[in-house]
């Protein structure tokens, strides 16, 4: 064999040791992790994360080892090199994979040597874990990290969902906006992505929307509202699990996301999974009322309204509306009366701790809290929120106050937190 025909399998060896010996210098998250202890994540995340890439590195060395072996094998038997840099091209792919995993816990492991930040989050995390509490008889709760993102909304890269490569995501990664720390309206976005975790976690979404395509085929009248709420019902299911942790919170963070110009307040649109803005607002409200009986989301729906009257609108968009609205309390009972196995016999409604954190429960918290500064420390996070943001309603705080005492309030869990 001349050297031009050894050439192709010295080059894929010499490749496939390349890669070797950059999958070595890929160092486990432990041994680079730029936080105090008091920012990092919870040993179960980090566990969990070390062993998905450490398993994904020494599955592709063993494979790139064995295939430097078939290389060298087919080298003495002369055999064509055109498979064997097939072969090479899918060891890539696999190895950029793992780098690609590891780039996307990286991102949010970086943000935890930020002063102050790092702190935060891993308070978030704690709240986070605190929204998922109600499920603990009802799946295994997954191990959860926070990490902030420029822009305006929240998202969540689940637990048990696919990763590059195909790998199962071990830890739930849920993104929320810099824009919204430090404030009550943080809890708001937080809670709503833990809430798809949830829905998903318990085939909520999967449920509901077969029993909302049962309405659209079954009804005559209003066939429209119900495809939109078939439509969007996966917000508004981790809208609703916001609301009955976090009372008026919830919509009130809600609106901190959702003040846009007029134009995208009404954009009813089947194509998109997010109810119109407008609509969203509304079903919060409406939400509120049934978790939480009182003159206060009135109120609250009368200042949106005020915001963005539909005076104007076009007769089709203002139909739509209509229809919406007449079936809207059918619509909520629906969803919270909803029985599954994976609810185990309960209404959706009734796994929610919403009877200790009715209006008037929150705002006595509220005083005692004033009276002594020491029971907020006592209160589990979500508690902490939902009486913060009942507070922020009722004009009994102001920002300034409410940013330093969750500043607090982050600082602690992150301290305390195992």
């Amino acid at each position: 064999m001349t050297a031009v025909d050894k050439y192709p399998y010295e080059y894929l060896i010499n490749e496939s040791q390349s890669l070797i010996s950059r999958l070595q210098q890929v160092k486990p998250f432990s041994m680079t992790m730029p936080m105090v202890k008091g920012a990092s994540i919870s040993d179960k995340a980090l566990n969990e994360i070390v062993g998905l890439l450490e398993k994904g590195k020494s599955e592709i060395y063993t494979s790139i080892t064995q295939f430097i072996e078939k290389v060298n094998a087919a080298r003495k038997q002369q055999k064509g090199s055109n498979e064997l840099q097939t072969a090479f091209t899918i060891q890539k792919l696999r190895y950029n994979s793992i780098l690609d995993q590891l780039d996307i816990f990286a991102d949010v492991l970086s943000q935890r040597g930020e002063h102050d930040v790092g702190v935060w989050l891993s308070g978030l995390d704690v709240l986070a874990e605190d929204g998922l509490t109600v499920c603990k008889n009802h799946f295994e709760i997954p191990p959860l990290m926070v990490f902030l993102e420029r822009g305006h909304g929240a998202a969540i890269r689940r637990a048990r969902t696919r990763l590059p490569g195909g790998d199962e995501n071990p830890v739930a990664v849920i993104q929320i906006p810099r824009e919204r720390m430090v404030g009550s309206g943080i809890a708001s976005s937080l809670i709503h992505e833990v809430g798809h975790q949830a829905a998903e976690s318990m085939e909520l979404t999967k449920g509901i929307r077969v029993e909302l395509g049962k309405k659209v085929e079954s009804t005559t009248k209003n066939k429209v509202a119900w495809k939109h709420y078939e439509r969007w019902i996966s917000e508004i299911l981790a809208d609703c699990w916001a609301m009955g942790h976090l009372g008026i919170s919830a919509t009130l963070g809600l609106m901190g996301v959702v003040t846009l110009p007029k134009y995208f307040q009404f954009r009813l649109d089947l194509d998109d999974p997010h109810p119109a803005p407008y609509v969203r607002v509304k079903l919060s409200c409406a939400f509120g009322r049934a978790f939480f009986p009182h003159l206060q989301w009135d109120k609250l729906w009368q200042m949106w309204q005020t915001f963005y009257p539909i005076d104007d609108l076009a007769a089709d968009k203002k139909a739509i509306l209509k229809m919406l609205d007449e079936e809207e309390k059918n619509f909520v009972q629906l969803v919270l009366s909803y029985k599954s196995d994976s609810l185990k016999g309960k209404q959706l409604a009734q796994i929610f701790p919403y009877a200790e954190r009715q209006p008037e429960k929150l705002q006595t918290l509220f005083r005692n809290w004033k009276k002594n500064k020491r029971l907020i420390e006592n209160a589990s996070p979500t508690i902490v929120f939902a009486v913060l943001g009942q507070a922020k309603f009722d004009q009994a705080i102001n920002s300034v106050e409410e940013n330093r005492l969750l500043t607090q309030q982050l600082n602690n869990w992150a301290y305390k937190r195992k």
